[in-house]
């Protein structure tokens, strides 16, 4: 009756059996009751020679009689806490899963049924380019791994993160700053009340820009801008944006708190632009990177579904930035034991493998989810095996920062924003060692290995999230299984460290004998059987023989993509590596087998009109241009000094770049001392949609500028394509700036400043208006004889030519 009677009312009832055998009562008998009933004084007494019938399904059991009185409360607490009895906050999660940061469920995909309508409202906004690491953030933000973060952050949430490692939030508006982290910074009217909650925030969540792209916003008369990937995808839209300063120097020294120039995320913050935007962020698409590991990466909500599904009463995650062997089994199975010594029946676990952004020498994201993947299959079998009914994998999808003790409050929130109450923490977390640039720790630990854990529990906003150490293991020769050593007989114990492990799987080490395991295992070039179940051995020993076959990983979450590519076009490698390749079905060559100009369009004279060959599509900032030297002239992604995959910095490409087949810039030839670049003509065609790579298109040049780009004379052809909208409004750069205003001054100062993002000086325009179209077309006419002249072994073009290939028919024909 009692029990319907809440239920009605919608108030939780809980039963609470005290599962205690009646001796252990007789003795505990703190009134001494139960001695009266031995004395014959009371009668009628329940249990004695009054029966008692047990409860049927009660809430909850407590084996007092085995248990310490702490542990009692425990269970008690645990389950209040699971039911959400114990929150201030409505319940937003299943039983047993905390709510996210903030008390707010964040997922900012577009509704399937406003898709169309947001892209293509993205179409008609000002372009900000993202790099990989950003899009990494994009996700962290879209799917709610950084609630109750709903964008990139405004200069007042990274100020509060920078100093406090924490943001203050009001979900429930008692203060009237619910939308506190939405809203522009504001620096002389403050809230007349402080927001109630403080959640954790330790880590900068920045989307950096250039001058060039600031101006173009505030110049577009938007309040919302399009957020566009390396490769030309728009993927979100940003709203309300604000521009502020990157005080590069100041979030380096409040996050990092060393000195170290080579570090490779400090190198990455000091490359970023000269300027931040945030704003809140709407996504038009699940982001999915078809690297073959999309099946894994997972949104917190799908997480937290999946937790249900499992019958999970609490969950435990364990991040991995390297292959899981028996010790880490070992610990991630004890974990889940001592958890339920506190009361919980079924904790989950989460392996977590690092996802976003990692350096370059740490083990490929491929190679760690394939091992974890044989992990799971093998189960309970094998020591080094997790049970996959307790055991969740999913992708976590942040860049790695390694900024240690900071860094690392980060991986414990955003993981209780997807479902985890435990996270499990060892030495030296979200750590590296110094490079030779480092000040103080050169080739060393930058971190104290007992900092990061001692700040996890010391950190402010960390709610109910509780952490769970590592403890050393070593691998038990006598039971080939790695445990805790007994420190009666360490003779049994051997410890198998990540650098032996590394040498040991690129020499193809085969298992050890079971009952006599050698004390040099590099010189037996064995692995003792339970160090690793066997197909993950093998899977890590592919990985460490193969190593320098960079194209064959993938390091981390980074898209792959088709290439946008021309009709009759056939690709080769992958887009966005340096073994991607573009060469034409129809024509032996791009830059020797069609003619310069489009002549069917116009009676075959040529007039105005040339052939386009497009190198970079708009939007793509992949630095594509037609290889001079390589067989059959196919279109590569440009390289950097270091030999990476080179990609514009500067902005968004607003426009489409090729070349003019069948030209050459001869550097023996002087414009105001300043020779040719030794390629082909450039051409900027400033049409209204992209192009593809590798299409032909018939152009109506209507001008041009003269770029001096580091002593080089780089002429840059401007047209427009025949079949664009505007194409009959558009006859010279008049036209273009009545049409388009301001367009100009945009061509003017990305050619000047483009470079300027990579730390390079300007380039000079050798005149800053732009040329006539006759001048223009003269111009194509002198580059197409050179060209003719370098096909003929011309004896003053040989020097310069004789790495190319010509041999074309329409060349050198062999």
């Amino acid at each position: 009756m009692v029990r319907k009677r809440h239920a009605d009312s919608g108030i939780p009832f809980y039963e609470v059996f005290l599962d205690v055998p009646i001796d252990e009562l007789k003795k505990r008998d703190p009134k001494g009751q139960y001695a009266k009933v031995e004395s014959g004084e009371l009668k009628h007494f329940t249990c004695i020679d009054d029966p008692y019938e047990e409860p049927l399904n009660p809430e909850i059991v407590l084996p007092t009689h085995k248990l310490e009185l702490e542990e009692s409360i425990q269970i008690l607490f645990n389950r209040l806490h699971m039911d959400g009895i114990l929150e201030g906050a409505p319940k937003l999660t299943p039983p047993g899963i905390p709510n996210p940061d903030g008390d707010i469920i964040v997922d900012l995909h577009v509704p399937e049924h406003l898709r169309d309508e947001k892209t293509k409202e993205a179409e008609s906004l000002p372009k900000v380019r993202i790099t990989d690491m950003e899009l990494n953030w994009l996700q962290v933000i879209g799917e709610g791994w950084a609630s109750p973060l709903r964008g990139f952050m405004r200069e007042g949430t990274l100020l509060q993160t920078l100093h406090f490692n924490s943001i203050l939030v009001d979900p429930f508006n008692l203060t009237n700053n619910a939308l506190m982290l939405e809203t522009p910074t504001d620096f002389v009217n403050f809230p007349e009340r402080q927001p109630p909650v403080r959640v954790s925030m330790s880590v900068p969540i920045t989307l950096s820009c250039t001058q060039f792209t600031k101006k173009s916003i505030e110049a577009s008369g938007k309040n919302a801008v399009a957020l566009v990937t390396q490769m030309g995808q728009t993927v979100a839209i940003l709203r309300d944006p604000e521009i502020y300063e990157n005080r590069k120097e100041e979030i380096v020294s409040r996050i990092f708190g060393v000195i170290d120039e080579e570090h490779p995320y400090i190198k990455y913050i000091y490359s970023g632009g000269e300027f931040l935007i945030g704003g809140e962020v709407e996504l038009l698409g699940r982001i999915r990177y078809n690297d073959g590991l999309d099946k894994w990466r997972k949104t917190t909500v799908e997480l937290i579904d999946e937790f249900k599904e499992k019958g999970a009463d609490t969950v435990f995650a364990f991040q991995t930035r390297n292959p899981t062997h028996a010790g880490h089994a070992y610990l991630m199975r004890s974990a889940g034991e001592d958890l339920k010594k506190k009361g919980f029946k079924k904790p989950v676990l989460w392996l977590s493998p690092l996802g976003g952004w990692t350096k370059s020498d740490d083990v490929p994201l491929d190679v760690r989810v394939l091992q974890h993947e044989e992990v799971l299959s093998a189960g309970l079998t094998h020591p080094g095996g997790l049970d996959p009914d307790t055991t969740v994998m999913a992708i976590w999808p942040a860049p790695m920062l390694y900024a240690g003790p900071t860094e690392v409050q980060f991986h414990a929130k955003s993981r209780r924003s997807a479902g985890a109450s435990y996270f499990v923490v060892g030495r030296d977390p979200a750590g590296m060692k110094g490079s030779n640039a480092a000040v103080a720790h050169r080739d060393d630990d930058l971190y104290h290995a007992d900092h990061g854990r001692y700040v996890l529990q010391m950190g402010p906003g960390i709610g109910d999230t509780k952490f769970l150490s590592f403890v050393n293991v070593m691998y038990d020769k006598s039971d080939n299984v790695m445990k805790v050593p007994d420190p009666t007989r360490m003779e049994d114990f051997i410890s198998i460290s990540g650098t032996k492990m590394r040498t040991l799987a690129a020499a193809g080490a085969v298992p050890c004998s079971k009952t006599n395991i050698p004390s040099d295992l590099v010189e037996a070039n064995c692995i003792p059987s339970g160090f690793m179940v066997p197909k993950g051995w093998d899977t890590v020993v592919d990985y460490y023989k193969h190593e320098t076959d960079v194209e064959r990983w993938v390091p981390w979450s980074q898209p792959r993509l088709d290439a946008p590519k021309g009709p009759n076009t056939v690709v080769e490698g992958k887009f966005g590596s340096t073994a991607f390749s573009l060469k034409h079905e129809t024509y032996e060559s791009f830059w020797h087998d069609i003619t310069p100009h489009a002549k069917e369009l116009t009676g075959g004279k040529g007039g105005g009109i040339i052939n386009l060959v497009t190198e970079i599509p708009m939007y793509v900032t992949a630095k594509m241009e037609v290889s001079k030297e390589l067989p059959g002239n196919p279109i590569m992604q440009d390289t950097n000094s270091d030999g990476s995959p080179r990609y514009y910095t500067y902005g968004t490409t607003f426009f489409n770049y090729g070349m003019i087949p069948q030209t050459w810039e001869d550097p023996n030839v002087k414009v105001n001392g300043y020779g040719g670049d030794n390629d082909p003509l450039d051409v900027m065609e400033i049409g209204s949609a992209p192009l593809l790579m590798g299409s032909i298109t018939p152009c109506k040049v209507i001008g041009a500028l003269q770029l001096i780009d580091e002593g080089e004379m780089d002429n840059k052809i401007i047209c427009i394509a025949v079949k664009d909208p505007d194409e009959s409004k558009i006859r010279n750069m008049n036209d273009l700036e009545l049409v388009k205003p301001g367009y100009t001054d945009k061509l003017r100062d990305w050619l000047k400043r483009y470079k300027t993002s990579d730390g390079k000086p300007e380039n000079l325009l050798a005149n800053e208006e732009p040329s006539s179209v006759e001048d223009a077309l003269k111009l194509v006419d002198e580059t197409h004889a050179r060209w003719k002249a370098i096909c003929a072994n011309n004896s003053t073009t040989s020097s310069y030519s004789e790495k190319f290939w010509l041999q074309s028919s329409h060349c050198r024909p062999v």
